[in-house]
C-alpha cells in the first residue's frame, strides 16, 4: 500500500468520513429530496477518497435515497486504487440495525465487489433470509443496536479492511463518532443554505448533552477550490500534547 495511506495499529480499520454540507451544516434538504449538491471537483474528491479505501460504509437509508452503488468512478480511479495497492473495487458495506433495506436498491444489481450488511439480532427471520439472499454476507453485530467497534474488528479480521470510508448518513456518522471510532473527517463546505430544523446534518442521532462530552477534532488542512472549501480534521491530540499514531501521518487528500 502507498506509504502515505494511514492504516490501523489497533486491530480495526482506520475510519474516515467524507461529507459535503451547506454553509448552514445540512447534508440534504428537510425532505431529503436534494442530497447531492457539490461541484464536479467535490465528486472527483469523493472518488479519490474511495480510491484509498478497502471498504466503503453507508447507512441503508442513504443507499436507498441516493441509489448509490458505491462504485469506483471509472478506470482512472481503478488505476489509482492499484497504485495504492488495493483491489479494483472496495468492499461495499451497508449498516441497518432493523434490516430494512430495499431489495430493489441499485447496489444489489451491480455485483462488481462484495456487498456486506451489518445488522442486529432484532431482524425477523424472514427479513434475515432475504438479506442473506441479497448480500454476500450478513453480520449480526449486537442484539438491538450495531456494535460498531465489534463490527469494525470483524471487517478487519474477516475481510482485511485496513481503511474504511464512511459516507453517511448522519445517524450512522453519529454512532461512529459516539463510539470514538472516527479517525479523520473530510468536509466540503458548499455555498448554499438549506435551512429547516429537520434537515439532516453530518451527525444526527443521539448526540451529546454536555460540552465536556463533545468529540474533539483538530483541523489538519483547509483549501479553497472555486466556491467550495475542502477541510480535513483528524482526531485531536491527547492531553499530553502528542497526537495518536493513527492521526500523525499526512492525509490521503
Amino acid at each position: 500500500m502507498n506509504s502515505k495511506l494511514i492504516t490501523p495499529k489497533s486491530g480495526r480499520p482506520f475510519v474516515f468520513v467524507n461529507m459535503a454540507l451547506t454553509a448552514d451544516g445540512k447534508i440534504a434538504t428537510a425532505n431529503r429530496a436534494v442530497h447531492s449538491f457539490g461541484s464536479a471537483r467535490d465528486r472527483t474528491h469523493l472518488y479519490e477518497l474511495r480510491a484509498t479505501a478497502d471498504a466503503v460504509l453507508c447507512g441503508a437509508k442513504t443507499i436507498e435515497i441516493s441509489q448509490s452503488i458505491l462504485d469506483t468512478g471509472g478506470e482512472r480511479f481503478r488505476k489509482l486504487r492499484r497504485k495504492n495497492g488495493l483491489t479494483d473495487a472496495p468492499v461495499r458495506v451497508i449498516a441497518s440495525g432493523s434490516g430494512s433495506i430495499n431489495p430493489n436498491a441499485a447496489i444489489f444489481q451491480k455485483r462488481f465487489s462484495p456487498v456486506i450488511v451489518l445488522t442486529t439480532g432484532r431482524v425477523p427471520p424472514k427479513k434475515m433470509r432475504l438479506l442473506r439472499e441479497l448480500a454476500d454476507e450478513v453480520k449480526v453485530c449486537g442484539p438491538d443496536r450495531i456494535d460498531f467497534r465489534r463490527a469494525l474488528r470483524w471487517l478487519h479480521e474477516k475481510w482485511g479492511v485496513r481503511r474504511l470510508l464512511c459516507e453517511g448518513g448522519g445517524e450512522l456518522n453519529e454512532a461512529l463518532f459516539r463510539a470514538r471510532l472516527v479517525d479523520e473527517i473530510h468536509l466540503t463546505f458548499c455555498p448554499k443554505i438549506f435551512g429547516g430544523q429537520n434537515a439532516p446534518t453530518i451527525a444526527d442521532g443521539q448526540g451529546v448533552i454536555h460540552l465536556g462530552r463533545a468529540i474533539p477534532f483538530a483541523l489538519q488542512s483547509l483549501r479553497r477550490v472555486g466556491a467550495e472549501l475542502f477541510a480535513v480534521f483528524h482526531t485531536a491530540p491527547k492531553k499530553d500534547g502528542r497526537a495518536s499514531p493513527e492521526a500523525r501521518p499526512p492525509s490521503a487528500d
